[in-house]
């Protein structure tokens, strides 16, 4: 899905030749065909992709990709590839182990709304990798929202900020309609008026730049009704429980990108 939302948004905002230019390699026939009714290449060969391909978007489950690149290797090589993963947790390191050396290896860490043209991403670059590649990467995920180079240090925190970020917003527009349902309105108005809250501010915060502190306080007038909100959010810890949560998905993210403690032996 994070694959078609990447295509759909390359095509759309003219970032590819057209649909044609792209090439799909997908082991499920039936998404295999709704490819070609696209107007894709596809096949079920991810040779065949490599060696039609100047960049490559790795997006299989995490513990396929050695083997994918081991596979394709030779021929990304000789094509000249950028290899782009957006399997979590794989490493530039373990791509480039899996890689002939050479190849240039770029790590993105997505998110859900990518498939609502909404992405928050975080990437970071390879040994090969020039700042060309880090300027295309960049553009061609910002057909789908917005991405940011980081180093690779703190992908686990990208991941804990904005790859679990949705999570977090959904349960805030959930709360917030329940909030509105508890004060009379009907669940579907509610539910309505948390969502475009919540995208209106994002929204504003992202057009004008400004502190999230000076846009809270443009809302909230001397005694009252948003700051005797704020007030009892204050008191529930909603600060520190966001800061929290962001905290142990960071660590959960570093933990999981660890390599496997080794059996006992019996």
């Amino acid at each position: 899905m994070m694959a078609s939302a990447l295509i759909g948004g390359f095509v759309k905002a003219g970032a590819v030749p057209g649909a044609a230019s792209i090439s799909v390699s997908e082991p499920f026939p039936p998404m295999r065909e709704k490819h070609v009714q696209n107007g894709h290449f596809a096949t079920d060969s991810n040779v065949a992709v490599a060696a039609r391909s100047s960049v490559i978007f790795l997006a299989v489950k995490p513990d396929v990709v050695p083997a994918v690149l081991a596979e394709c290797g030779a021929t990304l090589l000789e094509r000249g590839c950028l290899v782009v993963s957006i399997a979590a947790g794989v490493t530039l390191a373990q791509m480039q182990a899996a890689l002939p050396a050479g190849v240039r290896v770029v790590r993105v860490m997505p998110n859900l709304p990518a498939l609502t043209q909404e992405l928050a991403a975080g990437f970071c670059c390879g040994h090969h990798t020039t700042p060309k590649d880090a300027a295309l990467v960049k553009s061609l995920l910002g057909t789908v929202g917005r991405a940011e180079e980081v180093p690779e240090k703190l992908m686990d925190a990208v991941t804990g900020l904005s790859g679990s970020g949705p999570a977090y917003a959904f349960l805030m527009i959930e709360a917030l309609a329940d909030g509105g349902v508890r004060a009379g309105l009907p669940r579907a108005t509610a539910m309505v008026l948390a969502a475009q809250t919540l995208k209106g501010a994002a929204a504003m915060q992202l057009a004008t730049g400004k502190h999230p502190g000076e846009l809270k306080d443009m809302v909230c007038s001397p005694g009252g009704t948003t700051i005797a909100g704020v007030e009892a959010l204050e008191k529930a810890g909603f600060r520190a429980g966001v800061i929290g949560a962001v905290t142990a998905a960071t660590s959960r993210s570093a933990e999981l990108g660890r390599p496997a403690a080794p059996r006992p032996k019996m």
